[in-house]
Formats: C-alpha cells, sequence, structure tokens
C-alpha cells in the first residue's frame, strides 16, 4: 500500500510539473508591430529597389523605395531606443563574449534560447541597418549628381553586399527554426514566439504601426504624383545618333 501510495504520489507530482511546464512555456507576444511592419515594409522597399536598378524606366520607384528605405531605418534607430523591450538595441546587442558563446553553442548542437533576438541576429541587424543607410546615402549622391562616377560604383557595390547579406540572414533564420525548434518567419509575421508569460510584451502598438504606414503610404502617393505624365515625356524632342550627325553636318 505503501509503494501504491507513493507511485500515485510520484504520478500526480510528474502531471503537475507538467501542467506547469506547459503554462509556463507558450506562445507570447514579443515583437511589437512596429518592429514587424518595418521589418516587411523594409525586405519590399530593398527588394523592389534592387530589381528596378537597372532600367530607367522605373527610376522614379527605384528612388522612392530608397528613400523609403532611409526613413524606414531613421524610426528604427528611433524605435530602438524607445520601443518595447525586445525591440530596444539594449535588449539584443550584446560583447563578443555574448556572440562567441552563442555560436559555440550551436556547434554543440544545444543553441541558447533567446526570448527576442540571438546575439547572431543582432549583427545581422546592424550590419543591414548600417549597409541600407549607405546605399540610400550612395544613392541620394548619385541622383543628384553631387559626385563623380565612382559613386555609382560604390552604390552597386554596398548594394550588392546587403544582398549577399539578407542571403545569409535567411539561411539563418531557416537553420536557427530548425534548431529552437520554432518558425521565426511566422513569429515575424503574428509577433508570438514560446516563452513564459511574464516575458509577454504588454502592448502591440497598433498606433504608431499605423502611422508607419500612412506616412509610407503618403511618401509613395506624393512620388506619384510628381511623376512626369506620359504625355509629358512624349512631347520631349528624342535625342538620337541621326540627330547629332546632323548638327555635326550643318
Amino acid at each position: 500500500m505503501k509503494t501504491l501510495s507513493k507511485s500515485r504520489a510520484d504520478a500526480l507530482a510528474d502531471s503537475a510539473a507538467v501542467s506547469v511546464s506547459a503554462a509556463a512555456s507558450r506562445p507570447v507576444l514579443v515583437w511589437d508591430l512596429p518592429v514587424r511592419v518595418f521589418h516587411w515594409l523594409m525586405a519590399l522597399s530593398f527588394a523592389g529597389a534592387y530589381l528596378t536598378a537597372e532600367t530607367e524606366r522605373w527610376r522614379l520607384l527605384h528612388v522612392t523605395l530608397g528613400y523609403t528605405m532611409a526613413g524606414l531605418v531613421v524610426f528604427r534607430i528611433i524605435w530602438g531606443l524607445m520601443g518595447t523591450r525586445y525591440a530596444r538595441f539594449s535588449d539584443f546587442v550584446r560583447g563578443p563574449k555574448a556572440v562567441a558563446r552563442y555560436f559555440g553553442s550551436i556547434l554543440r548542437g544545444q543553441p541558447e534560447h533567446y526570448t527576442g533576438h540571438n546575439p547572431a541576429g543582432a549583427l545581422a541587424i546592424l550590419a543591414l541597418l548600417g549597409l541600407a543607410l549607405a546605399v540610400a546615402a550612395s544613392g541620394w549622391t548619385l541622383y543628384n549628381d553631387l559626385a563623380g562616377e565612382w559613386v555609382e560604383e560604390v552604390h552597386e557595390a554596398v548594394a550588392n553586399l546587403m544582398l549577399a547579406l539578407v542571403f545569409v540572414h535567411i539561411a539563418a533564420v531557416v537553420l536557427s527554426s530548425w534548431l529552437h525548434k520554432e518558425n521565426l518567419v511566422r513569429a515575424m509575421i503574428d509577433g508570438r514566439k514560446t516563452g513564459s508569460p511574464k516575458e509577454s510584451i504588454r502592448s502591440a502598438w497598433r498606433t504608431v504601426a499605423a502611422l508607419i504606414l500612412v506616412a509610407v503610404l503618403g511618401f509613395w502617393w506624393m512620388q506619384w504624383q510628381s511623376a512626369p505624365s506620359p504625355s509629358d515625356l512624349s512631347g520631349q524632342p528624342a535625342v538620337t545618333a541621326q540627330d547629332g550627325g546632323d548638327d555635326d553636318d550643318d
């Protein structure tokens, strides 16, 4: 009887432990809506700007998306200083020791779990923000013809470097999702990751996210309104090689 009672007590204790563990580890809100809106607008803007870089026909769209990237980076820096817990740089930017320890845990097959960004992700974020500013600055200089042709080469080189880092980032997200057994792409959509209730942020800050969308869409509308109409373009005389030859002959 004593053995039976003890076994039943152990079973009840194990069941209670499982219940507590399940309650302590569940999807909680980690990424606020401004962070998620920034992330996807940044991805859309960079992809669109890169794809329209080589054609003069889409130059205004290319420039508009480049300026959008610059504005988004400025917002992200501000939000990284005064935003929610996991959006702040002070939460995820760590020193070399923490980065080395995280990579070591990956090599051992036991990656450290972070509710917010892990140290490797933090490095990618900082690098992408810096490269985005460099791309926008060099593009603005080139668009306004403030320097020589070397700016165009710098602009293309930084854009290609940023593209390479984006691919590395995507691969790291896929790898991290597999190692940590959680869908990090979905987390950047619904804002939820596995954690305890005390790790959840209190608000999604939907108002700030709405203001971001209004500002971006408003800027795009202004750029669209300033675009030359097809009739204006058709009214301009075309400069051809034959025209130039006739002038020389005269």
